[in-house]
């Protein structure tokens, strides 16, 4: 069985003040260009469908318009609900769907029955497990002790009847031990939401969600397709794939990954601004790309960030790279016991923090600034 396995479509999400919509249309359209050019016999997400609980009413129409779209391939479409989902709005009218070769994961309740698919090796059976808490897990298994996620993991697959003479495919949305991280997921502090990836060991085929990166997780039947854009500074790098899964007879899995090409990508520029202005410096990129600019000029250019949004319109940060960003400098903790006059307060805190005294203009209006609020007057 061909699989396309997606994850973290995160539909509806915005990149700082800007919409993804445009860019998720594209993607979901490559999409169905792959579905239709790779001969996909199974197409399954991940969870995080959309990027709210409560999602726009704009980004719950993409995503039916792409599924009415695969369903109109007579491709099966196999979902679950991830963290930024909720699992109880995903899960409505699963069982009506399922008629149309839509499967839907519903609300864990402690069993979960296999959706079982054939190709020309037999049955595939797919487990649905949406994201699940300790909290959720521990209320249908009371006679373990769940204090982890990897105690709920283990309680829920020991709970699942499994024939080991047939192709087992979990689809789950969890933190695995060892996989490497992005800063646009969520999770818990300290790690506490990690799992071991033996406890899937039975399955010849785990295709999670959740994490942003394309990888496998510590074997090669355990695998994070990974968001297929980027929504975050440290994805600058990040090489995003389609992953095609291909469940072949028991024990043959073979993946192959195929390279997104958005409609704008993430980009990150450095240098002074006098260099990023410069026509033979940004004529020769894409300007419409959402970038991430970083100025190694000392002084801070006044009103940098509109400026530059007239040359690049999908500015999405502006950051200083120079002595006083790469210097920390600690405050003394006495200072307050020292008795000092307000101004001499905040000239020490203004130094600290920009590496040079105020100029006699900057002291006198802080001066004057200091005196009205004491005295209550407006400037």
């Amino acid at each position: 069985m061909r699989i396309l396995h997606l994850s973290d479509l995160h539909i509806g999400k915005r990149l700082k003040e800007y919409s993804m919509l445009e860019d998720q249309k594209y993607i979901l359209s490559q999409i169905l260009e792959i579905c239709d050019n790779e001969k996909i016999e199974c197409v399954v997400i991940a969870g995080d469908v959309y990027d709210k609980t409560v999602p726009p009413a704009e980004a719950v129409m993409v995503f039916d318009n792409f599924i009415y779209s695969v369903t109109e391939r007579k491709i099966p479409v196999v979902m679950i609900s991830g963290n930024h989902d909720s699992a109880e709005r995903i899960a409505f009218g699963g069982r009506i769907m399922s008629a149309g070769g839509v499967y839907i994961s519903p609300v864990y309740s402690g069993k979960i029955e296999p959706v079982v698919l054939e190709d020309e090796y037999g049955e595939v059976n797919f487990y649905l497990l949406p994201f699940v808490r300790p909290n959720t897990v521990r209320q249908y298994h009371s006679d373990r002790k769940i204090e982890s996620f990897t105690d709920a993991m283990e309680a829920v697959v020991d709970n699942i009847e499994i024939d080991s003479t047939k192709r087992n495919i979990i689809v789950t949305h969890q933190f695995v031990t060892g996989s490497q991280l992005s800063k646009s997921e969520e999770f818990f502090i300290g790690g506490t939401e990690n799992i071991d990836g033996g406890i899937f060991e039975k399955f010849d085929y785990v295709a999670l969600g959740h994490i942003h990166r394309p990888q496998f997780a510590g074997s090669k039947k355990i695998r994070y397709c990974g968001s297929q854009l980027k929504y975050h500074f440290d994805e600058v790098n990040q090489e995003k794939t389609y992953t095609i899964a291909d469940i072949d007879e028991k024990g043959n899995v073979k993946i192959t990954e195929i390279p997104v090409e958005p409609i704008r990508q993430v980009k990150a520029y450095k240098g002074s601004y006098e260099k990023l202005t410069d026509k033979s410096f940004y004529g020769n990129i894409n300007t419409e790309d959402y970038i991430y600019i970083t100025l190694t000029d000392e002084e801070d250019i006044p009103d940098g960030a509109r400026k530059l949004k007239k040359i690049y319109p999908n500015l999405l940060q502006l950051f200083y790279d120079n002595s006083r960003t790469r210097t920390t400098t600690v405050i003394r903790s006495d200072v307050r016991n020292e008795k000092l006059p307000p101004t001499e307060i905040f000239s020490e805190f203004y130094e600290s923090r920009r590496n040079h005294k105020m100029t006699d203009e900057q002291r006198a209006f802080m001066e004057q600034l200091i005196k009205s609020v004491w005295e209550e007057e407006i400037l």
